[in-house]
């Protein structure tokens, strides 16, 4: 006989205590486990395309694993110094473009700012305080990221389990799909599948999606000759998950850019906005159609609240488990939604009397 309802309540609600608490306390320890995770989760379909052509899983991990370290060690090399050197650069040369923008705005609009105005005295604090938090800030991120332990999480331990999460992948599902109360599994699998099929549609999709934009963004920049192209690329490419978000940040901050470096170079600025203008076209007409799919059930504004909520009480590893757990309760909430709607505390006496009429 199936528990009762309080019962079951009472079970799910301690095991989602647990996990929230063990989140809360252990953080630090397993953000190398969840980066891991996620990158299994990532790669899993690609290793069973790789099995559906005749390669063991070993051989499609193996393989996997290669082709990553590669791509890997190729961006440490060719980008992230050069990424890390524009990043510094624009934060030490921030104070100057608000200099800049303010000796612009008093020649053209004198009426504007004044020198003793407010304006004048927010673009001269922003571009200390830009100056001072933004160096500190990249400064503590550099020496958090160069110390041993760091290294040793992102080079050893990350890839180490990210290969045997992948090669054992499809062993471990079957296992928790064993250890399920036999009286809800049907559902449960059912859920499962449409909270699997929301993350890759978002996780998969759209991380394609913004590799794919903050590349061509980075690149065409650099070709333009735009000083902080590939920080520019990178911003934008990194929000393209919010829609039209990651355009026009990463536009407005280019073309900003721009009217200090290109001034009087109307073509140069040109191509910059067309740049921004054709990634916008190439999204919304090629890549989130194909990668994403037209319904992906996380709602921008959600996905904004979880992040944020996960963010502020977890930490970074709150963030990376905001999505799936976001992705979870949207489904969650929607079948709810539905078993109220066919409930009869939803249809009332008109729901009774139109099965009586059909019955």
């Amino acid at each position: 006989m199936a528990l009762p309802v309080q019962d079951q309540v009472k079970y799910w609600g301690i095991t989602s205590t647990v996990f929230l608490v063990a989140l809360w306390f252990l953080g630090d320890v397993i953000l190398p486990f969840v980066l891991a995770g996620a990158i299994a989760y990532f790669l899993d379909p690609v290793a069973d395309r790789l099995e559906g052509m005749g390669c063991s899983r070993a051989a499609a991990t193996t393989i996997i694993t290669l082709v990553v370290i590669l791509i890997f060690v190729v961006m440490v090399l060719a980008v992230v110094p050069t990424l890390v050197s524009q990043a510094t650069s624009l934060i030490q040369t921030a104070p100057q473009l608000a200099s800049d923008l303010q000796t612009f705005l008093t020649t053209r609009f004198p009426q504007l700012l004044e020198p003793d105005s407010a304006v004048s005295q927010a673009l001269a604090a922003i571009g200390e305080q830009v100056q001072t938090k933004g160096g500190a800030l990249l400064q503590t991120a550099l020496t958090s990221a160069a110390s041993l332990l760091n290294v040793a999480i992102l080079l050893v331990i990350v890839p180490v389990v990210a290969f045997y999460l992948l090669l054992d992948w499809d062993n471990m599902i079957a296992k928790i799909d064993g250890l399920l109360p036999r009286d809800h599994a049907p559902v449960i699998r059912m859920l499962s599948l449409q909270i699997d099929q929301t993350l890759a549609s978002f996780v998969r999709g759209m991380g394609t999606v913004c590799l794919i934009l903050g590349t061509y963004y980075a690149i065409s920049l650099m070709l333009v000759g735009l000083q902080f192209g590939l920080v520019v690329g990178f911003i934008a490419g990194l929000i393209t998950f919010i829609p039209y978000v990651g355009a026009l940040v990463g536009g407005a901050l280019a073309i900003g850019l721009g009217l200090f470096q290109f001034w009087g170079d109307w073509m140069s600025l040109g191509l910059v906005a067309a740049i921004f203008g054709l990634g916008q076209v190439i999204e919304g007409n090629v890549l989130t159609p194909k990668l994403v799919g037209s319904s992906v059930g996380l709602h921008p504004v959600w996905l904004m609240f979880a992040l944020t909520v996960f963010g502020t009480l977890f930490g970074f590893v709150g963030m990376l488990v905001a999505v799936p757990v976001a992705a979870a309760i949207g489904v969650l909430v929607r079948y709810a939604a539905d078993q109220y709607k066919a409930s009869r505390l939803y249809t009332g006496q008109i729901g009774r009397q139109a099965e009586q009429k059909d019955g």
